[in-house]
């Protein structure tokens, strides 16, 4: 098993997906959103973020249609109730300055439980928060994980477009120059 799963990040993306940790199949290959019951790569193209459903074999591609992939806490779990809030409280100062660093339109974060750890917040909203991270507008999307059954793939797809009429304009600028990466932590 891999011991990171890197991230795919180039400066000035419109949208950075925050996932909360690798899951090991993703780590163990090497690919984002790999396990087989994850619905983040068909949700993304159903929402209009990209033209067909990528493979997690061609996670890469993802830079090509002006978003990036990083996950929130390195350390690969079966589950991510398996990560404490002090995990969280470590890398909040670092994570956000990645964050300001690659300068993307938004962050969008995959379920709570992550925003929530960085922010300190004990509850938040779905959707568009009211405070930036790492000069970004965050975005609070439903995590995509085949374990989260309380969102069909329909809700998602429906979560997930709603961010990208929102970056829209940001999408369309990105896709009109190369990408240079920077996979840099």
């Amino acid at each position: 098993m891999s011991e990171k799963l890197e991230d795919l990040l180039a400066a000035q993306l419109a949208v950075i997906f925050c996932g909360i940790n690798p899951g090991l199949m993703a780590a163990a290959q090497g690919h984002h959103f790999a396990g087989r019951n994850n619905r983040f790569w068909r949700t993304l193209h159903l929402a209009g973020f990209t033209p067909e459903e990528i493979r997690p074999q061609n996670d890469r591609t993802i830079l090509r249609h002006g978003c990036g992939l990083t996950a929130v806490v390195e350390r690969p779990t079966a589950r991510a109730d398996q990560l404490s809030s002090a995990e969280f409280s470590a890398i909040a100062s670092d994570f956000e300055h990645k964050i300001a660093r690659y300068a993307p339109r938004f962050v969008a974060f995959l379920g709570k439980a992550a925003y929530c750890g960085l922010s300190g917040q004990r509850d938040v909203a779905w959707g568009l928060q009211p405070h930036t991270f790492g000069n970004a507008a965050v975005w609070v999307l439903p995590n995509p994980s085949g374990r989260n059954r309380a969102f069909t793939l329909e809700q998602l797809v429906v979560a997930y477009r709603q961010l990208h009429l929102a970056a829209g304009e940001a999408l369309a600028h990105s896709r009109q120059f190369p990408v240079l990466e920077d996979s840099e932590s």
